[in-house]
C-alpha cells in the first residue's frame, strides 16, 4: 500500500508537506500542492481516513435530522435534501439521517460522532431538539424553517411570498373561487402557505369561504381524499391550490375519477415543483422551492463552521418562484360575475 512517506520520496519533500498538501492546506503553494496531488493520483494512494480523523480531529460523519421522515416528508424532498447536501461534501465524509420524531431518548445520542448537523426543520415541535443542540457545543445549522432565533445559522424559502405570488397569478388568470388543500396541521410550511393564500385574496378583496379549506397531510392518497370531500359541494371551485405537489397529483386523479378534465373543469397548482410534476397531463403549474440550493448552502455553512471560519450571515432567504405550466385555465371576464 502506498503511504504519504513513499508520495514524500518520489516528490523530494517533506512527509508533512504531502500530507498538507493532500488536506488542500493554504500553507502549500498551489504548484507544489497540484504536483504531489497529481503524483499521488499516479501512485494510486489511497487515505487513510482513520490516520486522518486522529490528525485533523475530526469524524468526518455529518448527522441530517429531519422533523419527521415517516409523516410530512415525501420522497422528492428528502431525496433532494440529500443530493443538494452530497453535492458540498467530498467522499471522504459519511451522512447520517435520522427522523427527530423518532427519537426516545435524546441523552443517549452520542452527538460527539458527528463533525457538525444539518437539521430540516419542518414544524415547530422541533424546538426543543434544536435547543437541546445549541448546548451541545457542536456546529449545527437548521434549513426549511425561519427561526425566531437570530443566534443560530438558518437557511428558508419565503414559502407566504411564494403562494401569494402563484394565487395572484390564478386570480389574473380570473379565478375567483379558489381552494385549498393544506398540510399537516403543526407544520410551519403548512401555516405560511395558508397565509400566503390569505393574504393574496384579501389584497384582491375576495370573500374567504370556510368551505373551500381542506386540511391535508402531505401524501398523494391525502390530496386524494380532500379532494373527493370537495368534490361533493354544491359549488365547485374553479381552481385547487394544494400545500404540495405530491397532493395536487391526488387531487388531479380524484378530479379526473369523477369526469373532469384539467384545466377546462377545475385548475390546479402545486408547491415544490417536483422533479415528475412537468411531465404529468397536463404538466403542473407550481411554486418552486429550492430546496436542492437551500441543502448546498447550509452545508457549504456547516463546513465553514466545522472548519471554523467566520459566517458573515446568520439568516438567510431563498426565493421562491412560479413555474407557470399547463394546469390553470385562463377563464373568461364574465366569471367575475360568479363571486
Amino acid at each position: 500500500m502506498v503511504t504519504i512517506k513513499d508520495i514524500a520520496k518520489m516528490a523530494g519533500v517533506s512527509h508533512t508537506t504531502v500530507s498538507r498538501a493532500l488536506n488542500d492546506s493554504p500553507l502549500i503553494k498551489e504548484a507544489t500542492r497540484k504536483k504531489i496531488q497529481e503524483l499521488a493520483s499516479q501512485m494510486n494512494y489511497v487515505p487513510n481516513f482513520n490516520a486522518k480523523s486522529l490528525v485533523n480531529q475530526k469524524n468526518y460523519m455529518i448527522g441530517l435530522f429531519f422533523s419527521s421522515i415517516a409523516e410530512g416528508t415525501s420522497s422528492s424532498f428528502l431525496v433532494d435534501v440529500i443530493k443538494g447536501i452530497h453535492s458540498k461534501l467530498d467522499e471522504s465524509y459519511g451522512l447520517s439521517v435520522q427522523g427527530i420524531d423518532e427519537i426516545q431518548h435524546i441523552e443517549h445520542i452520542n452527538f460527539q460522532r458527528y463533525d457538525g448537523i444539518i437539521v430540516m426543520s419542518q414544524s415547530d415541535s422541533d424546538q426543543d431538539f434544536i435547543d437541546y443542540l445549541k448546548q451541545q457545543q457542536l456546529p449545527f445549522i437548521v434549513l426549511n424553517r425561519q427561526l425566531e432565533d437570530k443566534s443560530i445559522v438558518n437557511i428558508s424559502a419565503d414559502d407566504a411570498a411564494g403562494v401569494e405570488t402563484a394565487i395572484d397569478y390564478a386570480i389574473d388568470q380570473g379565478h375567483r373561487k379558489i381552494a385549498y388543500i393544506g398540510g399537516i396541521e403543526g407544520f410551519r410550511s403548512a401555516s405560511e402557505r395558508k397565509a400566503g393564500l390569505l393574504r393574496s385574496l384579501t389584497k384582491h378583496h375576495l370573500p374567504i369561504n370556510e368551505s373551500y379549506f381542506f386540511e391535508g397531510d402531505y401524501s398523494i392518497e391525502g390530496g386524494f381524499q380532500e379532494m373527493k370531500k370537495m368534490l361533493s359541494l354544491k359549488d365547485l371551485p374553479t381552481l385547487v391550490f394544494c400545500a404540495n405537489d405530491d397532493m395536487a397529483i391526488g387531487a388531479i386523479r380524484a378530479a379526473e375519477e369523477n369526469g373532469l378534465q384539467i384545466p377546462k373543469d377545475i385548475s390546479f397548482i402545486g408547491f415544490d415543483d417536483s422533479p415528475f410534476v412537468a411531465y404529468l397531463n397536463p404538466p403542473l403549474t407550481t411554486v418552486h422551492k429550492p430546496i436542492y440550493k437551500i441543502s448546498q448552502q447550509g452545508t457549504e455553512l456547516l463546513l465553514s463552521m466545522i472548519a471554523k471560519l467566520p459566517i458573515t450571515k446568520q439568516q438567510v432567504k431563498v426565493p421562491t418562484h412560479l413555474e407557470i405550466r399547463k394546469s390553470v385555465a385562463a377563464l373568461a371576464p364574465e366569471s367575475d360575475s360568479l363571486e
